[in-house]
């Protein structure tokens, strides 16, 4: 029997009080999904779950990893993550359309719109921007920074249908709290590996206790705002 409770949106539910009666039937008619297949420029595995749990029928197509490279980091939080969500949309775009990739899979079997998303989060502190940390000490230089403040968490979407020309990026913020670490209670986290690969040195998913979302949503914690996507595909037609 599949787990519900240790997948993702299991998991906030189980965490979050309000959605402490949350069923994965109530999620599905919160999406309320259109007839698209998603491409998903991204390798996240919490995204890649985010979307399996909410019942999106996508394919991974990762965007190559060059195209954060020579971004304007000297924007602003907000118009960093709108960037690279749509850098990592057009880099998949621009493949499939070329024929770039060495395995192109069936994407609109039985006719139906195939819209690329692009994603990119990044956490917000007094105005600096934290990223996924290169190692253990700047994982711990986040933490610390982070302890007994509120801060934001940005997550830029880019959708693009294949057919079409045009497309929409829009962002969604979530703004949380973490208690005031001490070093015990640091280095203890930072002895396993959930610092890795996640925007802050922190997954949210992983109900640790001491991270609390004051307000918006939480799977654009983990990676990937579900409602932005419904209201966005929504939208879309």
């Amino acid at each position: 029997m599949y787990n519900w409770s240790a997948s993702p949106i299991g998991r906030l539910a189980i965490s979050a009080g309000r959605w402490q009666v949350c069923t994965v039937f109530e999620w599905e008619s919160l999406v309320n999904r259109p007839s698209y297949h998603l491409i998903l420029a991204s390798k996240s595995p919490r995204r890649r779950e985010l979307l399996a749990e909410a019942g999106y029928d996508f394919t991974v197509v990762p965007a190559d990893e060059e195209v954060e490279s020579g971004a304007a980091f000297s924007l602003g939080p907000v118009e960093l993550v709108r960037e690279l969500a749509y850098r990592k949309a057009a880099d998949v775009v621009s493949r499939l359309r070329s024929g770039g990739l060495s395995e192109t899979p069936e994407f609109a079997a039985g006719g139906r719109p195939t819209v690329v998303l692009g994603c990119d989060t990044v956490v917000e502190c007094d105005g600096a921007i934290l990223g996924k940390p290169t190692d253990r000490d700047d994982a711990r230089r986040m933490l610390e920074r982070l302890r007994g403040r509120t801060h934001q968490v940005h997550s830029g979407l880019c959708l693009w249908p294949l057919s079409a020309e045009s497309l929409t990026v829009d962002v969604a913020t979530t703004t949380l709290r973490m208690d005031r670490l001490d070093a015990d209670r640091i280095d203890e986290y930072l002895a396993g590996d959930g610092w890795e690969g996640k925007a802050g040195a922190f997954g949210y998913q992983d109900r640790t206790g001491w991270v609390h979302v004051v307000a918006g949503s939480e799977s654009n914690v983990v990676g990937l705002p579900l409602e932005l996507l419904a209201d966005m595909l929504a939208k879309l037609g």
